[in-house]
């Protein structure tokens, strides 16, 4: 449930709604606004009748919130969820979409890295991304190079001041990367490792939530749900692909719509990650755009310096070359949609 308290509603008012809201089980998170003060109100609302809480004095209005999902939810927030960097970086809302771009997994080769990280910033991008942590189908493939991967990510960043993302696999590891990541990347595969999920809400990092390849669009927003209900609600999600049964072409099936399906029912930014989504390097252009004018908030696309030496992901990795090409038609979508958007007013039906 949400409550909104009378603009004039004192605070024993206010505190009298927390006082019966807690004595029923709930969880009560205040936010004072300019005009009104609301209450969040998280817990099983058949214990406690709004009706009852209506009648309290100071309370306008009791909305209940109709998706599992709440704090994610358009039903609590109607205006978009921004995520803003010390460096000036929005993510959301009309802002310009951003772009991260790098290998899927940092590798011994530093100046290679530094060659993605510089082209990327010559084409205005914002992030670099890299797994120093990698989980892996097989045993026996490269998993990343740990904490020696994360220097080389702040060693690239210092030369070149992008922004870091990189992911995160075990909650014993959140320190580390906390020192060395501007941006914790849960990736597909633990989506739903709702102990991760709840350590990652305990921190102050934004956080970029990748749907599993199987997970409905309801349980990717009620996966963020266990990030923000521990906290932290700086989430950005990331389509990225589904299972499918034509894997003759495609690695996943990248569902566009569900961009602007998030877009109607949750405030949270959502990014496409096109090189997982489809596999093939040659897709990347057409689905990245298509994502773009679909309504999301930036694109994640992996690039490396030499893509058939790469430890992984490297058949849907672009060239540097073929990212400078790209790109300089993808920032010139960007800006088009940009123009439209922040002109445009915010209206969700």
């Amino acid at each position: 449930m949400i409550i909104i308290m009378e603009k004039f509603a004192t605070e024993e008012n206010i505190q009298s709604v927390i006082n019966i809201l807690q004595e029923h089980g709930f969880r009560a998170i205040l936010h004072r606004g300019a005009v009104h003060t609301v209450i969040d109100a998280l817990g099983d609302k058949t214990s406690l009748s709004p009706q009852r809480l209506e009648a309290m004095d100071g309370v306008s209005q009791v909305k209940l919130i109709r998706e599992p999902f709440r704090l994610a939810s358009r039903d609590r927030k109607s205006e978009d969820t921004v995520i803003e960097f010390e460096n000036g970086v929005k993510i959301g809302g009309a802002n310009r979409p951003v772009s991260i771009v790098g290998p899927c997994s940092v590798d011994e080769d530093y100046n290679g890295l530094l060659q993605v990280a510089v082209a990327a910033k010559e084409l205005g991008c914002q992030f670099l991304r890299g797994g120093a942590f990698k989980p892996r189908t097989s045993p026996y493939d490269f998993d990343g190079l740990g904490e020696k991967g994360l220097q080389l990510l702040a060693k690239a960043k210092e030369e070149t001041g992008l922004l870091i993302v990189t992911e995160l696999m075990d909650s014993s590891d959140l320190d580390l990367v906390c020192n060395y990541a501007d941006v914790i990347q849960i990736g597909a595969r633990n989506m739903q490792n709702f102990k991760l999920l709840k350590s990652v809400g305990k921190c102050n990092k934004p956080v970029i939530l990748k749907r599993g390849p199987a997970s409905t669009i309801r349980e990717f927003l009620l996966a963020a749900e266990h990030i923000m209900y521990n906290g932290n609600e700086k989430v950005i999600l990331c389509e990225r692909g589904l299972k499918s049964f034509d894997n003759d072409y495609t690695r996943n099936l990248l569902d566009i719509s569900a961009i602007p399906v998030i877009k109607k029912y949750s405030h949270l930014p959502i990014i496409i990650d096109p090189s997982h989504g489809t596999g093939q390097r040659y897709l990347i252009e057409p689905m990245a755009k298509a994502g773009l004018v679909a309504g999301a908030d930036g694109v994640m696309v992996e690039v490396h310096h030499n893509p058939p030496q790469a430890l992984s992901d490297g058949k849907q990795s672009l060239t540097i070359p073929q990212f400078k090409e790209i790109f300089s038609r993808l920032n010139s979508l960007i800006d088009t949609l940009h123009l439209e958007k922040s002109s445009a007013p915010n209206i969700v039906e």
